[in-house]
């Protein structure tokens, strides 16, 4: 790959007909936080993302939907044929320029894609089409430009037709490696995605030692301790420094203790004073470290389904984060808004989140902050 940008990022996110969402775009930059009251739609924009992530990943329409009837705009009709839909979309930045994907999903009478579509620099590049009804397939045509100037194919109607080019095309000719290159583009942007969503009351949970990746809900933080003090020491240096921001009382160690049935339950240590267990933490504290850890550490850490063909250099961590702020104070939700800031700066990882309190992170440097009406 060659360009100016070296790592795919998905900078845009389109709900053309998503849930409360029509006709919404929200550019999305190193670091952005969506802020509004309840019922304004966040969390939709983050699902969204997720889903197509999942797509990006080879998951079928129903793993990605598992709930697809609620996708459908409330007041969308029915067509004749009783089938009701939605429209998702995105744009990803990268080697072979911005390109977009486009999505048209029927979720009624059955979850089907019936329309994609990849454009680049205002080509097609990737179109497909619900032709037979009765068939789960839909009629893809890819741009060639050789002696035959599109291939057309059936693929299967459950599964993003994009994340499936580079199993289909040969790569022979100039057409088809500028599709080649902008169908890896996506795939890679999309895949490069952690949804963390941490779940205090687990956290507090001892838990057995195990592949030392760190999950969605951060249940499993004092095996990831144990690992980041012993291979990653700046990095567990600098969670230390950033704890003390996010946690009462004075912090000088976080480690996890075995305990005599082999199980791991995390601690923060306290100077002279006996270790704390994170169990006696509040939830705003368990959130805060939880996030603050995922920040810190990167792909090889987290479990998230990369593109192993690709440098990890090449690769940007996007992080989900839906309710960065939920449960924390302000000085917390600043100070972890702060932190996110510094390593997006960095280039190898992004952010993007839900926040309720708007003003708890607005005027942070390098936070994009939009605002968005119930």
């Amino acid at each position: 790959m060659n360009g100016t940008c070296d790592r795919p990022t998905v900078t845009e996110l389109r709900l053309s007909a998503f849930k409360s969402h029509r006709g919404a775009v929200f550019p999305l930059g190193p670091l952005t936080l969506l802020a509004g009251p309840s019922g304004s739609g966040k969390s939709s924009v983050l699902q969204a993302y997720e889903a197509l992530a999942r797509l990006g990943s080879g998951a079928t329409l129903a793993s990605a939907f598992p709930d697809p009837a609620g996708c459908v705009p409330e007041r969308a009709e029915a067509d004749a044929q009783g089938r009701r839909g939605f429209r998702i979309g995105c744009t990803v930045d990268g080697p072979a320029g911005p390109v977009r994907l486009d999505l048209a999903i029927q979720a009624e009478p059955e979850l089907r894609v019936v329309g994609e579509r990849l454009t680049s620099d205002g080509d097609t590049l990737l179109s497909t089409a619900l032709r037979d009804p009765g068939r789960s397939t839909v009629q893809a045509a890819w741009h060639t430009a050789g002696a035959v100037p599109v291939t057309r194919a059936p693929l299967p109607d459950d599964r993003l037709g994009t994340a499936l080019l580079p199993l289909r095309v040969a790569g022979t000719t100039e057409g088809q490696l500028r599709v080649l290159a902008a169908a890896e583009q996506v795939v890679v942007a999309l895949r490069s995605v952690f949804a963390c969503d941490p779940q205090p009351q687990r956290m507090r949970e001892p838990v057995l030692p195990g592949q030392g990746r760190l999950r969605r809900g951060c249940d499993n933080l004092a095996e990831i301790l144990s690992r980041t003090a012993e291979e990653c020491t700046i990095r567990h240096a600098r969670l230390v420094t950033a704890a003390r921001a996010g946690c009462a009382g004075p912090v000088t160690a976080l480690a996890a203790q075995e305990l005599a049935d082999g199980t791991l339950r995390a601690v923060v240590g306290r100077g002279d004073r006996k270790p704390t267990p994170v169990a006696r933490l509040g939830e705003g504290e368990l959130r805060y470290l939880a996030l603050a850890l995922v920040l810190l550490t990167g792909p090889g850490v987290l479990a998230v389904d990369t593109v192993a063909e690709i440098p990890s250099a090449l690769q940007t961590l996007t992080v989900l984060a839906d309710g960065f702020d939920r449960g924390l104070d302000r000085r917390q939700a600043r100070a972890l808004a702060a932190l996110a800031a510094e390593m997006c700066r960095r280039g190898h990882i992004r952010l993007a989140g839900t926040v309720t309190d708007a003003g708890c992170v607005r005027g942070v440097q390098g936070a994009a902050v939009v605002d968005l009406e119930p």
